[in-house]
């Protein structure tokens, strides 16, 4: 009897491993991701790529940026896709202009030290940007902003639409007319909530606008963004970043990740962007679809 006892003592307790081995190997990947379209459709393509990979997954879409990060630093969230100009600015209070490999560099590092991993960044860089209708911008011959400038300073009016917050903080407006040696009319300057903006150049209210380079509304109305020939604007690469106590169980994540970011660009993005700001699709749906057409699930 003390040896049928023993044995059942001892099923029991192998039992009990095993079934706690299997539910830490069966810990999910908690996958994050911002309040906005860009970022809920990199949750929902990250969720659906590592299910299609084998990973239980739980996504948490919808956060706020500083709590999303708070989140990651606290174990909460293991995955997410942030912005390098995001990371060095506003989390490590770097605020010294910097390429983007030099600021790619400088992120992954500041960042190690607080656990979490850099993965490759994509070349989708969702910086603040200057666009025009395409047609005008062609017509003026204005491609960049040194041309706006050039434009600007040989006397013709042009009316600029911009957000309050750009126009006011420190490395905003004013500085960015210095770097470039130029100045809107006070009058010609349209203050307006980041959203109008896009409506405003649209609708011909104004000539330019202040946007964000990936937003799916530039290929939807036919806008063209000028290039910043004097990299004034810092970085955004958009880049998976993941805790490392995670990618040390599970290295093989990081080539599942970087073979997503190696598929993204600012036009692609901005199309995946409109597909749904725009045309209404799901997201869902969308990003089944992309990762299809790419080969990845």
């Amino acid at each position: 009897m003390k040896q049928i006892l023993k044995l059942v003592q001892a099923s029991a307790t192998a039992a009990l491993v095993i079934f706690a081995g299997q539910a830490a190997a069966a810990d999910p990947i908690v996958v994050g991701g911002k309040n906005f379209t860009e970022q809920q459709i990199m949750a929902e393509m990250t969720s659906q790529l590592l299910k299609a990979k084998g990973h239980d997954v739980d996504t948490r879409a919808g956060m706020g940026s500083a709590v999303l990060r708070q989140a990651q630093e606290n174990g909460q969230v293991d995955v997410y896709w942030e912005y390098t100009g995001t990371a060095l600015i506003v989390y490590n209070k770097v605020t010294t202009p910097m390429s983007a490999q030099d600021g790619y560099a400088k992120v992954k590092a500041l960042d190690a030290a607080k656990g979490l991993v850099w993965l490759n960044p994509s070349k989708a860089n969702n910086t603040y940007a200057l666009a025009m209708r395409h047609q005008e911008a062609d017509s003026l011959g204005i491609h960049t902003i040194s041309d706006l400038a050039n434009t600007l300073n040989g006397g013709k009016d042009l009316t600029f639409a911009v957000n309050a917050e750009f126009y006011a903080r420190a490395d905003g407006l004013k500085p960015l007319q210095k770097t470039y040696g130029f100045e809107f009319k006070r009058a010609n300057i349209k203050r307006m909530d980041t959203g109008l903006t896009y409506q405003a150049l649209r609708d011909k209210q104004v000539d330019v606008a202040l946007v964000f380079a990936t937003d799916g509304r530039i290929p939807a109305f036919d806008f063209v963004v000028l290039k910043d020939d004097k990299d004034y604007f810092p970085s955004y690469a958009l880049t998976p970043v993941i805790r490392k106590a995670v990618l040390d169980k599970q290295p093989k994540l990081a080539d599942t990740l970087n073979s997503l970011s190696a598929v993204l660009d600012d036009k692609t993005m901005a199309h995946l962007n409109a597909q749904v700001d725009v045309d209404h699709k799901s997201i869902s749906d969308v990003c089944q679809a992309f990762l299809k057409e790419k080969g990845l699930i």
